[in-house]
C-alpha cells in the first residue's frame, strides 16, 4: 500500500485582505493544504479596512493599525477592487466608502468559512527557518513563534509561511533639518482620521499622492489653509481654492518657520505627512533569510514574492500602486502552484540574478530605489506572467482598461472623478453610468 502524502501546513501572518485572500485559496485546496493557520494580533479581520477612530495605541500596548480615514472613498472603483468570482453587491456606486469595503470583506470571508481558522488576539513574535534533513535531501520548515494578548506563548511548526501583515502601519517620516524648531503639531496621514480639528488652521501638506491630495481636500471643505507641498512638478489639476500648491520643505528656520525648495518661507499651525509607510517585519529576521529591508524597499524577492534562499515564504502585497485585490489573488495562486510543485523555479542565483536584473533595469530608467516596488502600469503584465507559470486565469484586460481611464479622469479633476458610475460588460468591455453626486453606500 503506497503511502498518503502528508498535507502541506501553511501559516499566514494577519487577516486583512491579503490573508484572508491566502486562506481563502488554501482552503480550496482540501487535497493538498491543511487548513491554514491565521495569525491575527487585533480581535477583528480586515486590515487597514476595519476604521478605528482611535489613533495612537490600543489598551494592550500595541500600535493601532489602521490608517482608515472617517470619510475616505476608494479612488479605484468596486469593479476593478473585488476579488475576481466574487464581485461586490451591483446596487453600491463604483467608489465605495471604507464600511462598505469592511463589509465585502465580511461577506468573503464568510462565503469561504475562513473566520474560524483566525487566531485573533494572536501576536507572532518570531519566525524562523529550520533545517530538516529529510530522504530527498535538505528541506526546510518554519517554527512560528506567538503569543495572545493573554500572555499564552505557543510554537507551531508548518511547511510554508504567508507573510500579510500589511504595509500601511509604520508611517515613513522623512527627516526635515531644524524641525526641533517647529512650533506647531505635527502628525503623519496615518493618525489623522477627520478635518474638523483642522478648520480655520493653517496646514502644510507633505506629499501629493492619493492621501495627500484627498486630505487636502477634506481639510479644505472647513476653511483650513492648505499648503500641498511636493517634489513633482506643480500639478495642473483642479484643486479647491484653499489649497496652494508649493516645493518641497527642505527646512524649518530657528523662528519656526517653514523653507521650501524655492526658497519661499511660510508659517504653520500644522505639518502633516503623507509621506507613505515603511515596511515593517518585526517577527523576521531579514539576514537570516538573504533579504535587505529597507524602509520603502525589499530586496531580493523573485517575482516580487518569495526569497530567491527560501522559497516557502511568500510576500503577499508588497508593491504599490496597483488593484489591490486582483494582486493578491494572482500573487497566492503563484504561490501555492510553487508549493504544489506546478511552477518549477529556476535555482537561486538565477533567480537572484533576475531580481537584480529587473531592479537595475528599472533604475536606469530613472526609478528611485523608493519607488522600485510601485508596479501601476506593469502591473498587467506581471499578473500575465504569473498566471502563465502557474497556469491559472489571468485577469480579464477590461480591468486593465477600466482602471487606466479612472486614473485619466482623476488626473483631470480630482473632486469628481468618484461621481462617475461604471457597469463592466463583459471580459473587455466597460460602460460609463450616469454620475449622481449625492450618491452614498455609508453604512
Amino acid at each position: 500500500m503506497s503511502q498518503q502524502r502528508r498535507r502541506t501546513r501553511v501559516a499566514v501572518i494577519g487577516a486583512g485582505p491579503a490573508g484572508l485572500c491566502a486562506a481563502r485559496h488554501i482552503l480550496s485546496r482540501p487535497e493538498t493544504f491543511d487548513p491554514p493557520v491565521v495569525y491575527e494580533m487585533t480581535d477583528h479581520f480586515g486590515g487597514t479596512w476595519f476604521y478605528e477612530e482611535r489613533v495612537g495605541s490600543h489598551d494592550n500596548v500595541y500600535p493601532v493599525h489602521s490608517s482608515m480615514y472617517r470619510d475616505l472613498r476608494t479612488n479605484l472603483p468596486k469593479e476593478v477592487m473585488m476579488f475576481p468570482e466574487f464581485p461586490f453587491d451591483d446596487h453600491l456606486p463604483s467608489f465605495l466608502h471604507h464600511t462598505s469595503v469592511q463589509l465585502y470583506l465580511e461577506k468573503y470571508c464568510e462565503r469561504h468559512d475562513i473566520a474560524r481558522h483566525i487566531k485573533f488576539n494572536t501576536a507572532v513574535e518570531k519566525v524562523k527557518p529550520v533545517s530538516m534533513e529529510t530522504e530527498t535531501g535538505g528541506a526546510v520548515t518554519w517554527e512560528v513563534i506567538s503569543h495572545r494578548t493573554c500572555g499564552d506563548r505557543n510554537t507551531q511548526t508548518f511547511d510554508s509561511v504567508f507573510v500579510c501583515n500589511g504595509h500601511y502601519s509604520d508611517p515613513h517620516l522623512p527627516y526635515i533639518p531644524g524641525i526641533e524648531h517647529f512650533e506647531g503639531k505635527v502628525l503623519h496621514s496615518h493618525s489623522y482620521r477627520y478635518p474638523e480639528p483642522f478648520a480655520n488652521k493653517s496646514v502644510v501638506v507633505l506629499g501629493a499622492r492619493a492621501s495627500g491630495v484627498d486630505i487636502s481636500i477634506e481639510l479644505a471643505q472647513v476653511n483650513a489653509r492648505v499648503i500641498l507641498s511636493h517634489s513633482t512638478p506643480t500639478m495642473s489639476l483642479p484643486l479647491p481654492l484653499g489649497i496652494q500648491q508649493a516645493t518641497s520643505v527642505v527646512g524649518v528656520l530657528e523662528n519656526g518657520s517653514l523653507q521650501f525648495q524655492d526658497g519661499s518661507v511660510t508659517r504653520a499651525d500644522i505639518l502633516l505627512f503623507c509621506t507613505g509607510y515603511n515596511f515593517n517585519f518585526p517577527f523576521l529576521c531579514p539576514s537570516e533569510l538573504g533579504l535587505d529591508v529597507q524602509e520603502l524597499f525589499v530586496t531580493p524577492l523573485y517575482k516580487y514574492l518569495l526569497p530567491p534562499g527560501f522559497p516557502s515564504m511568500f510576500f503577499i502585497g508588497i508593491c504599490k500602486i496597483i488593484c489591490p485585490f486582483i494582486h493578491f489573488d494572482c500573487q497566492v495562486q503563484f504561490a501555492l502552484g510553487v508549493l504544489e510543485g506546478l511552477v518549477k523555479l529556476p535555482t537561486q542565483a538565477e533567480m537572484e540574478k533576475e531580481v537584480q536584473r529587473e531592479m537595475q533595469k528599472k533604475q536606469d530608467t530613472g526609478v528611485q530605489v523608493k519607488h522600485l516596488l510601485h508596479l501601476d502600469k506593469d502591473q498587467w503584465d506581471y499578473y500575465l506572467d504569473l498566471a502563465r507559470v502557474a497556469r491559472f486565469t489571468p485577469p480579464q484586460p477590461v480591468f486593465q482598461s477600466l482602471y487606466e481611464e479612472v486614473g485619466r479622469q482623476r488626473k483631470k479633476d480630482p473632486q469628481k472623478y468618484r461621481q462617475i458610475n461604471y457597469r463592466l460588460i463583459d471580459a473587455t468591455q466597460w460602460e460609463l453610468l450616469e454620475a449622481s453626486p449625492e450618491q452614498t453606500d455609508r453604512v
